[in-house]
């Protein structure tokens, strides 16, 4: 593993971090406006656009951040019978007449939090009180409008089994943090980090006309001064629409319907949507192996999958107004229409259902609407039904999502009856390469790999194979990775890059330095992030520039969220990788700060600590961070190597037991117990290094587990790992070194010559090594006469 910003969590190790990129509550979209002069809110649209403004005004961008009133409440919401216990405390929504507010009963007494605006209203309204530093936190209850209830808002958020809910004071709850820029219009984050607090401000409540087609201001002039009747020649706006590929208006409403890490600030409708953002992909575990949804991923991720969409003839305006509507509500099939005439015509014999029945509509077994924490999103990969996958990773599917009264096998039975070609055969080969990646489950990566790079790819679940292979220690993988690098989807080529980090060599270095001036930010951010690892000597003039510019945007990048801890823990680890202690030390500890409960940040900080020499503050940091998680490998890892510096072996022991129980492949942890436990029980230290050795293959786990084992007798064994090695690593001179002075001490000296002089041939073999081998082979040599 390298310290390397990332977007997978990866546990970290001295020596070995990885950083991850928060992707939070809501989608990433950040709407900081440098030039708000240039808007003018949407009723400078409705003199001449009143039809459309009407149409605007109730929709659901219109009102997707409303001002909590008695009138509101009156109109939208039922009184909440009971209060909900959540944790201590009990909680109470209190919106009668002269009311709104939350009533919070703890054993230290009673306190209101007023009701300011409420969120949402297409299935759910949650509701934000003011706190201190000028926060809005999204309250402890929330309202489910279809169901008339009211529920705990941080508990409907549990993805996964296992998890805990967070407490609704958490930052993910945080407006100005989380939920800004898709919920209110031209919005500005005003984050002082001198002070953590926040001056925020925004033109108007909901996604106004503006957020789509840019400043109006010049527009409004334009029009204004243009004799009466005509229209002017320029109108002085960004239309979208017609006027947008679909690409464009895709990435338009893609930066809230995505769950996206943002890397500027700075969007605007027209522009690419990987020049401002990366995406969550099958890495991530909100979604089934298969790419179905599992949580709240806002549809971005699985459109890319839909043929529609690859085909570049399919745009989100085609089915939805700009106000967010279903055009052909009436009759979803008319959507389908224009592409696929002949089904939709024969649409019961397509679909197997009577005509007229919802069984027969193309959305309900192509985009099945799933359900999570009170909010409903159709499936927009349009694939088909493959109950075959709930078989294998339980993964929604849906016929049984309408016949609830029948299981999968069944389903299965019917499509497979249905249709001879067995359409589902390619979701499910795919999918099981994301389950055993995921599991790092290395016996399929020869499928995996091949998978990457195949013509029939898809980029979705390349991109994210390539993302879980940094936790793959074989070797084999680079060439296919470097082969990606230059991948025609931004996705997969900026994921590959990012996973090259590990990789130092000239070919590694040659494709990083050429995607420095890729189009496509998201690449160019992603080469420079793996080029920080690398240290350079003097450059060539362009490209030393290259560097500088795609060095910038990355930093630029890691603070596109300055109020969250994820991005000073990414700049921690920048200073950290670049060897800049005394930078990276205090980013951690703004991360910390920020957010005192996250690991990570305390982890890589105690790291920095010891690169500074300061082994008692890494230490203590270590302590805190088992504290806070007993059974975090990364915290047990690091506080044993500490301790078995200090000599106290037995302790060092148990830390690095535990970091192996709790990541049972954690590699490192089994080489250093292996080294630790040797000289007090040498077939238990042995069984470790074997492990090490199995679990990450790599040159010095193998050269120790051959020292070992004929330092215990086992010469048999010790020659096999050795010739293992010297087959997967023919440049690696110790391991001939090795095998060849175990052979003369035994007094096999031909045999000894004969492997010294098979490295000697060897063409990749360094100066250095060279005349090492030379000198063993004189020793041998003089030795034998």
């Amino acid at each position: 593993m390298s310290r390397r910003i990332h977007r997978a969590v990866v546990l970290v190790g001295l020596l070995a971090s990885t950083v991850v990129l928060g992707w939070g509550v809501c989608p990433a979209k950040q709407a900081a406006i440098l030039s708000q002069g240039a808007y003018t809110g949407s009723q400078s649209c409705r003199e001449c656009h009143e039809r459309f403004y009407q149409l605007w005004a109730p929709s659901h961008h219109g009102t997707a951040m409303q001002d909590y009133s008695d009138a509101f409440a009156a109109k939208n919401l039922t009184p909440q019978p009971a209060p909900l216990v959540i944790l201590k405390a009990s909680y109470q929504a209190q919106i009668g007449p002269g009311q709104g507010w939350v009533l919070e009963k703890t054993a230290q007494g009673e306190k209101r939090y007023s009701i300011k605006h409420a969120l949402g209203g297409k299935n759910i309204f949650y509701f934000l009180t003011p706190m201190d530093k000028g926060r809005l936190q999204t309250l402890p209850v929330a309202y489910d409008l279809n169901k008339k209830a009211w529920f705990d808002t941080a508990k409907s958020g549990i993805r996964h089994a296992g998890d805990q809910p967070v407490d609704w004071r958490d930052s993910s709850y945080t407006f100005n943090t989380s939920c800004h820029g898709c919920h209110v219009s031209q919005y500005s984050l005003n984050y002082d980090p001198e002070t953590r607090a926040y001056h925020t401000t925004w033109k108007e409540p909901g996604i106004n006309c503006e957020t789509c087609h840019g400043p109006g201001e010049a527009h409004v002039k334009v029009c204004q001064a243009a004799p009466k009747g005509t229209v002017p020649k320029d109108l002085e706006i960004t239309r979208g629409g017609r006027d947008f590929t679909p690409e464009q208006n895709n990435a338009t409403c893609s930066t809230c319907h995505a769950k996206a890490v943002p890397l500027t600030q700075s969007f605007m409708p027209g522009d690419n949507f990987w020049d401002h953002y990366d995406l969550a992909l099958f890495e991530h575990s909100d979604y089934y192996p298969d790419g179905r949804d599992l949580g709240e991923n806002y549809t971005f991720t699985s459109a890319l999958m839909s043929p529609c969409v690859i085909a570049g003839k399919l745009g989100c305006t085609h089915c939805h107004t700009s106000s967010g509507r279903f055009r052909q509500k009436k009759d979803p099939n008319q959507a389908c229409l224009p592409c696929h005439a002949e089904r939709v015509k024969e649409a019961a014999a397509h679909s197997r259902h009577k005509a007229g029945t919802p069984g027969s509509q193309c959305i309900s077994c192509h985009m099945p609407m799933t359900s999570f924490a009170g909010m409903h999103r159709s499936d927009h990969s349009m694939l088909p039904p493959t109950p075959a996958a709930t078989l294998k990773f339980k993964s929604p599917n849906a016929c049984n999502m309408c016949h609830k009264d029948k299981d999968a096998a069944w389903a299965d039975a019917k499509v497979r009856a249905w249709h001879k070609d067995d359409y589902q055969a390619p979701v499910l080969r795919r999918a099981a390469l994301v389950k055993a990646a995921r599991q790092r489950d290395w016996s399929r990566l020869p499928e995996i790999l091949a998978y990457i790079n195949s013509p029939q790819r898809d980029a979705v679940f390349s991109a994210s194979l390539v993302r879980l292979l940094v936790a793959c220690p074989d070797q084999s993988k680079w060439p296919v990775l470097l082969k990606a690098a230059t991948d025609p989807s931004p996705l997969v080529r900026s994921s590959a890059l990012a996973a090259l980090a590990d990789y130092r060599t000239a070919p590694a270095a040659q494709v990083l330095f050429q995607a420095l001036d890729d189009p496509r930010r998201l690449v160019r951010i992603r080469a420079a992030q793996s080029l920080t690892s690398y240290r350079m000597a003097s450059l060539p003039p362009e490209r030393e520039k290259a560097l500088n510019a795609a060095t910038q945007e990355l930093l630029a990048s890691l603070m596109a969220r300055p109020d969250t801890w994820h991005a000073y823990y990414n700049l921690g680890n920048y200073y950290l990788e670049r060897g800049v202690t005394h930078k990276a030390v205090p980013a951690y500890q703004e991360a910390l700060a920020l957010e005192p409960q996250a690991l990570v940040p305390r982890v890589n900080l105690a790291m920095a600590y010891i690169r500074q020499g300061d082994a008692q503050q890494a230490k203590a940091q270590l302590a805190k961070a088992l504290e806070i998680s007993p059974d975090s490998a990364a915290a047990n890892f690091n506080m044993g190597l500490l301790q078995a510096e200090e000599g106290s072996t037995q302790k060092a022991e148990r830390s690095l037991r535990a970091a192996l129980k709790a990541d049972p492949q954690m590699a490192q942890a089994a080489y250093n117990l292996g080294l630790l436990v040797y000289k007090r029980d040498p077939k238990q230290g042995l069984e470790f290094c074997r492990k090490a050795y199995e679990l990450q293959p790599n040159p010095r786990y193998g050269y120790t587990l051959a020292f070992l084992q004929q330092q215990n007798g086992d010469r048999r064994g010790a020659a096999e790992v050795l010739d293992s090695l010297t087959r997967r690593w023919p440049t690696y001179a110790d391991a001939y070194l090795l095998w060849a002075d175990m052979l003369s001490k035994s007094g096999e000296f031909p045999a000894a010559r004969q492997v010294v002089q098979k490295a000697l041939e060897h063409k990749g073999m360094s100066p250095g090594d060279q005349r090492r081998l030379q000198a063993m082979a004189a020793r041998l040599n003089q030795g034998s006469k």
